[in-house]
């Protein structure tokens, strides 16, 4: 892998763990504190500072209370766009708030269109 795709993805994960933690009502300090890592630690993988571990990501999510799968989802890029992949980019920075609120929107969608 080129040197800068490496640092690349480095600071994807670290933009997506700042989101999650955000989302959660978290400071850097709570999360290192369920994490078990330092707080500077922390800072630096959200910055993209640090090439983390597995291990480390395991600790991360496990602080985070979600999965690997959730803290790895929509981080690299589709190959094709699709409908659904627009979906996701058009939701994946919005607030939890407005994820909900679209999937009730798509919801009445598809219930109208099932009734029809």
């Amino acid at each position: 892998m080129p040197e800068e795709s490496k640092s690349d993805i480095v600071r994807k994960i670290g933009e997506r763990i700042r989101r999650m933690r955000k989302e959660k009502h978290l400071s850097q300090e709570q999360l290192a504190e369920l994490s078990g890592l330092h707080t500077n630690y922390v800072g630096q993988v959200e910055r993209g500072e640090k090439n983390v571990t597995l291990e480390t990501l395991e600790k991360v999510v496990l602080g985070l209370g979600i999965s690997l799968e959730e803290l790895f989802r929509y981080v690299g890029p589709m190959e094709e766009k699709d409908a659904l992949s627009e979906i996701v980019g058009l939701l994946v920075d919005r607030s939890v708030e407005d994820q909900r609120m679209a999937l009730r929107l798509l919801k009445t969608v598809i219930e109208w269109e099932q009734k029809k």
